[in-house]
């Protein structure tokens, strides 16, 4: 489930593509190119052209190139980034593990003969040009104390949800969310703005701690409390049972006893 710290694996791994002439472009796939891009428009803006950066915003893949044009990849829940056949994630939660060149979306051969690979076995992902990056809030692995206050601001609206509105704080996914509320101590259905100063500091380095670690560890669904978020599952901190809600339309994990 590609969450910001596998996009940011993906985007280390997009550097080695960097500098290299694309000399074809293959969109076998309508459906996943988005915001009115069709293969031909896709194809005249990247071919001949080469990738000059790799940036990411959340869970957006950003690869400028030497053109007027950057090409933005998003992931779904099952999509993968493979170059020179080398991928940035071995797997990933709730998707298939098998290589298949037919969930090959969207591909460029460099004319070194390499090529970059988007493969996606359920077609959550997307292909955009120029994506509208003002769409997206401050990306949360270097949001500010001050930034993120203002993400919460006095809403009512449940913590978890805010924390996941990608307009507002782009990157953070439910398992990212659920993983770092619970280092927090705070609970996901609390209101956004009842944070104290406090809560709100230990909310922020949570943040940064927790996004640090799962890319360290190699994907969102790596936190401690994954393997303990099943019916029975006990907290991982202090052994109680934990609870399962919808929070913000998303099912939510937490420890009724640690989390307040």
């Amino acid at each position: 489930m590609p969450e910001l710290a596998e996009v940011e694996l993906y985007r280390r791994l997009a550097v080695r593509a960097l500098g290299r002439r694309i000399a074809s472009v293959d969109a076998p796939d309508a459906w996943f190119l988005k915001g009115g891009v069709d293969a031909r428009r896709v194809t005249d803006a990247l071919l001949g052209r080469r990738l000059t950066e790799a940036r990411r915003i959340g869970k957006l893949l950003l690869l400028d190139t030497d053109g007027a044009h950057v090409l933005g990849l998003r992931f779904g829940m099952t999509g993968r980034l493979l170059v020179d056949g080398s991928a940035g994630i071995d797997e990933l939660l709730y998707s298939s593990v098998r290589d298949e060149p037919a969930w090959d979306r969207f591909s460029l051969r460099f004319d070194d003969g390499g090529d970059l690979r988007v493969r996606d076995p359920r077609r959550l992902g997307a292909v955009v040009l120029d994506p509208d990056e003002s769409r997206l809030g401050v990306d949360a692995h270097v949001v500010t104390p001050a930034a993120l206050r203002a993400v919460l601001g006095d809403s009512a609206a449940p913590l978890k949800a805010r924390l996941m509105d990608q307009g507002r704080l782009a990157g953070i996914g439910n398992l990212a969310a659920d993983e770092l509320l619970w280092r927090a101590g705070l609970d996901p259905a609390r209101e956004a703005g009842s944070l104290t100063a406090v809560e709100h500091r230990r909310l922020h380095t949570h943040l940064r701690r927790t996004i640090a670690d799962l890319i360290a560890r190699g994907g969102s669904h790596t936190g401690t409390l994954q393997t303990h978020r099943v019916p029975g599952g006990r907290c991982p901190k202090d052994g109680a049972e934990l609870v399962r809600r919808t929070v913000g339309g998303r099912t939510t994990w937490s420890c009724p006893r640690h989390q307040a």
